[in-house]
């Protein structure tokens, strides 16, 4: 390579290994896998070396981790979260353990853990309580999410008593169990909200939300496991982790100390296999030199320890044929795409069918033909993904795969809204899947939770034509001697399905607002807007700006509602749904408020704030009868300003004048 290419390919590489690590760590976004990122970064590394002039100050293999957000104060870590070296063959590693002889010789121990695919932090401890939370960051800076990181339950907030220092700082991995994703994913999945790729970003999105409160509901672990001390307390890392599993911290059962290089490679044979039985996603073995007398002697590189090598498990890839693509209808009306395919041996299941996620995937990322011969991976995903064509077996006259441009149920052209990647069919009053999928929302146990009612239950009766609408399960007891000949609809069964229909009447505005099935409208803001609006009359009144200035309630969701609320067909289903007895008025609880010095006032808190949390602020302001907007208008009153405020708030209350105070202030307002 000539040195004009080498300047030119270092650039490029460059430039792309940055967009990586911010789509990566500040958005929990990834667009390609750990395997091609580190191959970019070892490709770039060896062009550094081979033409040093053309180093970059800001290179990525200067860096460690990622960018700063900014919705979080950023605090310097006392010492630096360097990232591991990474290897993926065993020769790599054989390597590694000749370099550590050669440096202290053969009397060694190695201590091997399990490399858990989540988020790194640091939580500093001060005479035994949680003082502090810290994302990696750039790995010299990090962003507190304290708040947070407190909502884990597996994260001790006052350690029992033991023998550890006045303060301390202790690293870890935040993760998901894959339980959890799944179901949560499910959520926003029914909820016509785009669903995480796998456990690591819905892990990583969720510690860096702004709501504690909704932190607090996505259920998150913690393993710790490394810790750091002014003055050295134990001999080796084995030492510290037993101990700090006696302090009360939650360390991995499944570490392991090794006499040599010999033993690492059975643990990593072994959980190379095993690791698809956990409850939650590694993607390798981190290798550590036990003693620490010994870790000081091997020293570290500007990036990482000399010490320590991550061992990274390539993520399973076959090749098969695709069959076809078919398309799915959701109850929101979104169409996705699957790719069926020859059934092949995957990770340990035969794997059938994989996503395809949208039109551009299969027309521009991937290009699909016909039968193409394709790669099936299934790493940190929980459902198998095609990530390329074999383009050797590609049959001459194979056709490109087009996207389809009507409901392939109903036949309605679909749509694509500006700003999304996925097409919808807009016939919701006449498609089935969409009407049996929302009867199905409707009766579930989140929304109207009618006992005696299941998906084939709803879908019999759509079948026969028993219902069309949500509010025909409400005129099911008409139809009780035609429902005793069917098969498998007993005068028992039939009478706990009506019982139960008769009783969802009773379920709060809130329930039946959610069990509507609006995009975008799920179980927390279905609350926020009966909370704030308290009748359905009044919410389908509601205009853009007023809908906006409700807590919590995006544009994207008030145009949602309002092109809901616009269609005559649902606003004739509400009204059937009223007469039968549902509830669309708010229930309200009596309040007693410490004050109304507030009342008539609206509020919105940004930034961050030394004394108080936000919510701690939020309550005060509602205690005295103030109310939290949303979005800046005309119709604030106040600005509460802490630090780090995004700019695009402040000039917004700038240019309407609207008053910017600090909580000092808002303090003295209540009193």
């Amino acid at each position: 390579m000539s040195p004009v290419e080498a300047k030119q390919r270092i650039e490029t590489l460059s430039q792309e290994l940055k967009q990586h690590s911010y789509n990566y760590y500040v958005l929990a976004m990834p667009a390609i896998s750990d395997y091609e990122f580190d191959k970019k970064l070892e490709e770039l590394s060896a062009l550094e070396k081979q033409f040093p002039e053309f180093l970059l100050p800001d290179s990525p293999t200067q860096k460690v981790g990622g960018e700063i957000t900014k919705e979080f104060q950023t605090v310097r870590h006392r010492w630096p979260m360097l990232s591991l070296g990474n290897t993926y063959n065993q020769q790599e590693l054989i390597d590694f353990d000749q370099r550590i002889r050669k440096a202290i010789g053969d009397n060694f121990e190695y201590v091997v853990e399990l490399k858990y695919d989540g988020l790194s932090m640091s939580l500093t401890y001060k005479d035994g309580q949680l003082l502090r939370a810290v994302t990696r960051g750039d790995g010299v800076q990090g962003d507190d999410v304290t708040t947070n990181i407190r909502t884990i339950h597996n994260v001790p907030k006052k350690l029992k008593q033991g023998n550890y220092p006045d303060e301390f700082e202790i690293r870890g991995e935040v993760f998901m169990h894959l339980k959890a994703f799944e179901r949560l994913n499910n959520e926003r999945i029914e909820n016509g909200e785009v669903p995480y790729a796998n456990p690591r970003n819905f892990a990583s999105g969720t510690v860096k939300l702004q709501d504690s409160t909704e932190v607090a509901r996505r259920p998150l672990d913690c393993f710790l496991y490394f810790l750091y001390t002014e003055k050295q307390l134990f001999k080796t890392h084995w030492e510290s982790l037993q101990a700090v599993k006696s302090w009360g911290f939650h360390v991995n059962e499944h570490n392991k100390l090794c006499k040599n290089i010999d033993e690492v490679f059975e643990f990593i044979t072994y959980w190379d296999k095993e690791r698809h039985n956990l409850s939650y996603d590694i993607d390798g073995i981190v290798i550590k030199v036990n003693s620490y007398a010994q870790q000081q002697e091997l020293g570290y590189t500007a990036k990482s320890p000399r010490w320590a090598i991550s061992y990274k498990f390539k993520a399973e890839r076959v090749e098969t044929e695709l069959l076809q693509v078919t398309y799915q209808v959701g109850r929101t009306g979104a169409v996705t795409p699957v790719a069926n395919l020859k059934p092949v041996l995957l990770a340990g299941t035969t794997v059938k069918r994989a996503t395809l996620h949208n039109a551009d995937e299969i027309m521009e990322r991937l290009k699909l033909h016909e039968h193409d011969t394709v790669y099936v991976e299934k790493g940190g995903e929980i459902i198998p993904k095609i990530i390329g064509v074999n383009l050797d077996k590609r049959r001459p006259d194979a056709e490109p795969i087009q996207y389809v441009t009507n409901c392939p149920v109903c036949g309605t052209e679909l749509l694509r809204k500006e700003g999304e990647a996925a097409f919808y069919c807009p016939n919701d009053e006449g498609c089935p899947p969409q009407i049996t999928g929302k009867i199905q929302h409707f009766i579930g146990r989140k929304a109207m939770n009618i006992d005696g009612l299941g998906d084939e239950t709803i879908n019999t009766l759509y079948n026969r034509g028993f219902i069309r609408h949500i509010s025909d399960l409400y005129e099911l007891h008409k139809h009780t001697d035609e429902l005793k000949k069917m098969d498998r609809f007993g005068e028992q069964s039939i009478n706990n399905m009506l019982e139960g229909i008769e009783k969802s009447k009773q379920m709060p505005f809130e329930k039946v607002l959610f069990g509507l099935g609006i995009r975008y409208v799920g179980e927390t803001v279905a609350k926020k807007l009966v909370a704030h609006f308290k009748t359905i009359d009044n919410l389908m009144a509601a205009s853009l700006e007023e809908l906006t200035t409700t807590e919590e309630i995006g544009e994207r969701i008030a145009q949602s509602l309002i092109e809901y609320f616009s269609d005559n067909q649902h606003r004739e289903q509400i009204e059937k749904l009223r007469a039968q007895g549902l509830q669309f008025v708010a229930d309200d609880k009596e309040v007693v408020l410490a004050s109304d010095k507030l009342s008539g006032m609206n509020f919105i808190i940004s930034g961050t704030f030394e004394q108080f949390s936000r919510d701690e602020l939020k309550d005060m302001i509602e205690a005295n009868g103030g109310k939290i907007l949303s979005s800046i208008s005309a119709k604030l009153n106040y600005l509460v300003a802490g630090d780090n405020m995004g700019p695009a708030k402040l000039e917004k209350a700038t240019k309407l004048n609207i008053p910017i105070i600090s909580d000092a202030e808002l303090l003295t307002m209540i009193g």
